[in-house]
């Protein structure tokens, strides 16, 4: 069975959000004798090409036609660290190496429409250029959305693509690619065969993801309650009736987490390693890392962390409306994460007029890592969370989790006093509830008993990739029975 993963980010070459995180490990669970994959991502200017053995694969160029134009792409190879997986990196000076990020800001939205069908098409030409015929195309959010589209029109009596099955996994439905449908012009798609309501119509716009959902094979949420949530009007973004629609195929896999990565005992990047019985080294790093962030480190005070984009899904707007408590809290809190200008100018205010929270608006991996070895606690208060990955990481470096309960931050924290409790819950959207959840925390805390219970619970959770793969690996297999 032959697997083509689709994706405009990856770890670890290119990394904004979990969908680089769960591309760059699922496909290592997913390989073995029976499955032989390959991998396209864009070539981004900040991928280091001469660290990854990038090479530029000989007479790879290739010319396609979008709208009026022709533009030239190139290929180059290399393998997912670990494995012996085939990753192949797009290139077109205009639309992807110019940039050092992967999604540049106040850029034109028609071009930023360019960058995404252009990657899109030049994939599927590029399989059929090195004769990778896919059983399974696995596209993910709107970025890839036009490939399921293409295959059931334009591509649909094309003998290389006959029978081809799409899966379209939904990382994060609030983002759908809406635009003018004069776009399908330069998609060279036929507005009269998809620009209606069971195709990319909605209102008068086109949603490219509304397009995915219609014509892909199979529909992946990266979480069994976000699957369910996205069904109803408070989380369906306007496509609930469409998912609705296509109920029938869709189904809620859990992301997993890969403990090669993120493991207490063996990562490179903290200053001291750890597992259940060695927790006084998670103890200095908690003073290594208090230090970064110019705070004084007192014993028995706990440490909150907060790793984030600072966008308004992540429940930033309740931090807000809670910052006179939060000032008053006999706890720390640090903040790592980059966003929407107003939260980043309110974490600065805060650390100026604070004395217990400081932030850096950054983001570096091997700060992150360092966070969740030192903190005695992560929050993650958000509006809605698809899965969530931080909570995973926070639960493997014993760091309890205080969670909003939604999509997959429900499915994945058992809250306290809960038997076998590894975090704690609140579940309505507000700053009453999540400030409630942070004392009752806080106060546990002063039990080293109790939390010590909570810990060894945290840091045994499994959500390893393994279980998950093995879904997934369901999900291709009756796809490819139909054929």
């Amino acid at each position: 069975m032959k697997i083509l993963f689709v994706t405009f980010e990856l770890a670890p070459f290119t990394k904004v959000g979990g969908l680089a995180d769960v591309m760059g490990s699922l496909p290592k669970y997913i390989q073995s004798e029976e499955t032989e994959m390959a991998i396209f991502t864009p070539l981004i200017g900040s991928i280091d090409k001469e660290k990854y053995n990038i090479k530029e694969i000989e007479n790879s160029q290739l010319t396609i036609q979008f709208g009026y134009a022709k533009y030239v792409f190139k290929l180059y190879i290399s393998k997912l660290p670990n494995t012996n997986i085939n990753v192949f990196f797009i290139d077109n000076p205009k639309f992807f190496s110019c940039f050092n990020c992967v999604y540049p800001t106040g850029i034109d939205s028609w071009y930023e429409q360019e960058r995404f069908i252009t990657f899109s098409k030049a994939a599927l030409e590029y399989s059929r250029l090195i004769n990778f015929k896919p059983d399974i195309i696995h596209c993910n959010d709107w970025h890839t959305s036009m490939i399921p589209v293409w295959l059931k029109t334009s591509y649909k009596n094309d003998e290389f693509f006959k029978n081809t099955k799409t899966v379209f996994s939904i990382h994060n439905l609030a983002y759908q690619g809406k635009y003018f449908p004069e776009i399908l012009d330069f998609a060279q798609i036929s507005r009269e065969e998809v620009f209606h309501q069971y195709g990319l119509e909605h209102y008068g716009s086109l949603i490219w993801m509304k397009g995915a959902i219609n014509y892909s094979d199979k529909i992946i949420a990266v979480s069994p309650k976000y699957a369910q949530e996205i069904l109803t009007y408070d989380y369906g973004e306007g496509l609930d009736w469409t998912l609705r629609n296509n109920q029938n195929k869709l189904i809620g896999i859990l992301n997993g987490i890969d403990y090669e990565e993120f493991n207490p005992q063996t990562d490179k990047k903290i200053p001291f390693n750890y597992d259940f019985t060695s927790l006084e080294n998670k103890e200095k790093c908690k003073v290594n890392i208090i230090k970064d962030y110019w705070l004084e480190y007192k014993k028995d005070r706990p440490l909150i962390a907060i790793i984030s984009r600072l966008v308004e899904q992540k429940g930033i707007d309740l931090l807000k409306f809670a910052e006179k408590e939060l000032m008053n809290l006999n706890a720390d809190i640090i903040v790592l994460g980059t966003g929407e200008k107003r939260y980043e100018d309110f974490f600065v205010w805060l650390s100026y007029n604070s004395k217990n929270v400081r932030a850096k608006i950054e983001y570096r991996a091997d700060l992150s890592n360092r966070i969740y070895a030192g903190a005695d606690m992560f929050l993650m208060p958000s509006r809605f969370e698809p899965c969530g990955l931080s909570q995973l990481i926070a639960l493997k470096y014993g760091t309890i989790p205080i969670v909003r309960a939604t999509g997959g931050l429900d499915d994945t924290i058992n809250g306290y006093p809960n038997n076998n409790a590894d975090g704690f819950k609140f579940y309505n959207y507000n700053a009453d509830d999540m400030l409630n959840s942070i004392k009752q925390a806080i106060e546990i805390y002063k039990n080293k008993k109790e939390w010590q219970k909570i810990i060894q619970n945290a840091m045994n959770a499994d959500f390893s990739w393994s279980k998950s793969a093995e879904k997934y690996l369901e999900v291709y297999k009756s796809l490819v029975k139909i054929n």
